[in-house]
């Protein structure tokens, strides 16, 4: 098996990875989205050992809280889960305002302590047939969204809506909001001003490698590193795509297969990006050169 450049394997043998989250002792949270497995799973510092936290059934985005709550993206049965880390679980939110969620997606913590979370906009089994996306995932109707949440108090508001399949988000070095777009491979912005996210989304850059493709491919999750890149990991081209302060692109990573579907960097003093890498099943390292930006708890 040939390795992207300068990669090395963390973990192997997980079923369909997503969502990395590292916890304050160097262990590491990731989601199994595989059908058998369905389910938050707990990886050892060394990387050797595995143990299952809870099922929950096609999870997808993580989060941490500064109490210790595991926030689930979940979304076969599309709701938002809190859970410990002895696997204790609850279903917090299944809807807005009797706007019921599609698909939950990815989730991160912003500076107002508020929990943002994406929705692709189409049921799970309406998008993947058999195992595989459909051939024709481009024509699909797709209504993304994008949600605030007070994890305090149930509070919800919609903050946005037709995308075409919401995926990744982050929040920047200005605290600006980033989501992308995985059918266009377009990542937007939202301003941060005074507190509070102000303004439509607006284009900041795109991450897709020109040609014709006929597997899907676009941008899943993203992190951001603390010299104020934005690493994206793109699902089908088989990389990392680095976008500048400006958006433009600087740098390829290529991971060792070809479906990346998350990144998050490990804790201060580690300039390694962790992938999860769905068509071998694994958690990937990569050297990045810059620490992350520390996420908002």
């Amino acid at each position: 098996m040939e390795q992207g450049e300068d990669t090395m394997n963390f973990t192997e043998g997980l079923g369909q990875p997503e969502g990395p989250v590292v916890l304050d002792d160097g262990s590491w949270l990731v989601v199994e989205m595989i059908p058998e497995k369905g389910c938050v799973t707990h990886i050892s510092k060394d990387g050797k050992s595995k143990r299952l936290i809870a099922k929950t059934g096609r999870p997808n985005g993580l989060a941490v809280d500064k109490e210790g709550f595991i926030w689930v993206a979940e979304s076969l049965v599309p709701s938002l889960i809190k859970l410990s880390i002895d696997g204790a679980k609850e279903v917090y939110l299944t809807d807005c305002h009797g706007e019921d969620f599609i698909f939950p997606n990815d989730i991160a913590f912003g500076p107002d302590g508020k929990l943002y979370l994406t929705d692709s906009g189409i049921r799970v089994e309406e998008f993947v047939i058999n195992g595989k996306v459909r051939d024709d995932y481009a024509d699909l109707d797709y209504d993304g969204r994008v949600y605030v949440i007070d994890t305090k108090t149930k509070a919800i508001a919609r903050l946005d809506n037709g995308i075409k399949f919401t995926n990744g988000i982050a929040f920047g070095p200005s605290n600006d909001l980033y989501v992308n777009e995985t059918i266009t491979g377009t990542v937007y912005r939202y301003r941060w001003m005074n507190g509070r996210i102000t303004g439509k989304r607006e284009v900041f850059g795109n991450v897709l490698v020109e040609g014709t493709y006929k597997d899907i491919r676009g941008p899943d999750g993203m992190k951001f590193g603390a010299n104020g890149n934005l690493y994206v990991t793109v699902y089908g081209q088989g990389d990392v795509t680095v976008l500048a302060k400006n958006g433009s692109v600087i740098q390829r990573i290529h991971t060792t297969g070809s479906k990346p579907t998350n990144c998050a960097f490990g804790l201060p003093g580690d300039t390694r990006l962790y992938v999860t890498e769905v068509e071998f099943g694994t958690l990937e390292v990569v050297e990045a050169g810059t620490e992350g930006l520390p996420l908002f708890r």
